[in-house]
């Protein structure tokens, strides 16, 4: 950290600097130029007297610390359909990494309206892209506030290349899929996403994903995949991942990792055990959202073993939206298995997680922070709003589950370097200014499972590259955010592997 010399856009005096890497944190001041931190001045050494920017800000020892990254959401559509992006910038989010859980905009050419999952995203055929290159051309054109990241689907690639999920792909449709995947890695796209809980892939074999992933190793692509099962076969899920990565050579994240279901209270224990082994021995990282809730079609409810439902969302029922699945089933004189199929297609959150495995899971130090938010759904799940500010006011402040350095740490640094993000998740001369600032009294979630649409409060200013998007509880309308991709990025970063 240096003191500087001459003049600055922007200049934060007077800050709490938390650099996202884990370290303590130091008062100082910050000045930003154009899309970059231009230098950083330590309050014990005199800060940065000899800058003046256009803007001075004093934070009166308020926190200044990098963007977060969202490393897990299905915000592909909603980066062009609702590109302001205040469910995201409003907690402090300057990146979203995008095409998760098997489920990506392109590439894809359909006709009909998409299975499910992939209608949470995007239930226009129209809205898909046949060329992953175009997506993220339309992004180019009409940018969102925040950055973005894309992976490619591999439920997409299945609905593109089969004319039958219900089976194993042949070799000439893995040829097919793999000849996409490539061109949309040539294109700018991250990584490759599998879903294989979901009925697109569910009938994917091992080797199948192998075959595609192995595509990945020339592009330093990444493998983030929702697993085969989360509950009863959790562990044989977690096996199968592992060898994915193995054989095909790629480092590989796990997403929003869980215990689910009552029966699998407790488990956290285990399943960390054999990742951490795993970690140690290949490019291995998960992320976790900080709720004991999930969120998805309604109609995977059979495998939940979940003690509460309620509807996010139902076509053919939208007064059902909000309430009660025991409720609604019991006023329409049907079992809950019944209702279920009386409200589809629809969406649904579950409770069916135990809140000591969140928090082992939370507190495990390779664990990212994904929301995987439902930007689409009529009554969401609340970490879609709150996911970053509960991390840091309730698990953090409240809870004391870890400092807020290192809460700072899991959701900045720890996924710009699995994710490859060159110069961003970090405070650093150089470094692009994404940037948060909050009260670390005041900053915690306001959305709740019954009003899930709130700002978080102590979000006092967001800045992505350079441009404040988000000051004194309001959006600025600026949209300064761009398509992040492969190229613009390095090969990801995993410790301790090999």
């Amino acid at each position: 950290m240096g003191q500087g010399n001459g003049a600055a856009d922007t200049v934060f005096r007077n800050a709490r600097l938390v650099d996202g890497l884990g370290g303590p944190s130091r008062l100082g001041d910050l000045a930003v130029e154009d899309d970059r931190i231009t230098a950083i001045g330590e309050a014990a050494r005199g800060g940065l007297p000899k800058i003046r920017g256009g803007r001075e800000i004093d934070l009166d020892g308020k926190v200044l610390c990098p963007g977060f990254i969202d490393v897990h959401t299905h915000d592909d559509r909603a980066l062009l359909a609702d590109p302001l992006m205040t469910c995201k910038v409003s907690q402090g989010v300057t990146s979203v990494v995008t095409g998760n859980c098997g489920v990506s905009l392109a590439p894809l050419d359909i006709s009909v309206r998409p299975p499910a999952p992939m209608d949470l995203i995007c239930e226009d055929p129209k809205g898909f892209f046949a060329d992953f290159g175009d997506y993220l051309d339309a992004l180019d054109r009409d940018p969102p506030a925040t950055n973005g990241l894309a992976q490619v689907g591999h439920g997409s690639l299945r609905v593109g290349a089969m004319d039958r999920l219900d089976r194993a792909a042949s070799g000439a449709e893995i040829k097919v899929m793999r000849g996409r995947l490539e061109a949309a890695l040539e294109a700018g796209a991250i990584g490759l996403s599998t879903g294989l809980f979901y009925p697109p892939a569910r009938a994917a074999p091992t080797e199948e994903v192998i075959e595609l992933a192995k595509a990945l190793a020339g592009y330093h692509g990444l493998h983030s995949t929702h697993m085969r099962d989360e509950s009863d076969r959790i562990q044989d899920s977690l096996e199968e991942t592992f060898r994915i990565g193995r054989e095909a050579q790629v480092p590989v994240v796990i997403s929003h990792h869980k215990c689910a279901g009552m029966d699998n209270y407790g488990r956290s224990g285990e399943t960390l055990a054999l990742i951490e082994a795993a970690r140690r021995r290949q490019p291995l990282g998960l992320d976790v959202y900080p709720y004991v809730a999930s969120s998805t079609t309604l109609d995977s409810v059979r495998g939940m073993q979940a003690s509460r439902v309620i509807v996010s969302w139902s076509k053919p029922h939208p007064e059902a939206t909000g309430r009660d699945l025991d409720e609604v089933a019991a006023e329409m004189g049907l079992s809950a298995s019944d209702a279920v199929e009386a409200l589809l297609p629809a969406g649904g959150i579950f409770f069916s997680m135990d809140e000591k495995d969140v928090r082992a899971i939370l507190s495990y130090p390779h664990a990212m922070i994904g929301s995987d938010g439902l930007p689409h759904d009529v009554h969401p799940h609340p970490r879609l709003w709150g996911t970053f500010p509960r991390v840091l006011g309730h698990y953090g402040r409240e809870t004391g589950l870890f400092s807020l350095e290192e809460a700072v740490r899991k959701m900045t640094s720890l996924s710009a370097a699995r994710f490859g993000m060159k110069d961003r998740g970090v405070l650093r001369e150089g470094a692009y200014a994404d940037l948060v600032v909050f009260d670390p009294d005041t900053v915690l979630d306001a959305a709740t499972f019954d009003n899930p649409k709130q700002p978080a409060t102590g979000i006092l200013t967001v800045v992505v590259n350079g441009r404040a998007v988000w000051q004194d509880g309001q959006h600025t309308g600026a949209r300064p955010g761009r398509a992040l991709r492969r190229q613009d990025l390095d090969a990801p970063r995993f410790e301790g592997a090999g």
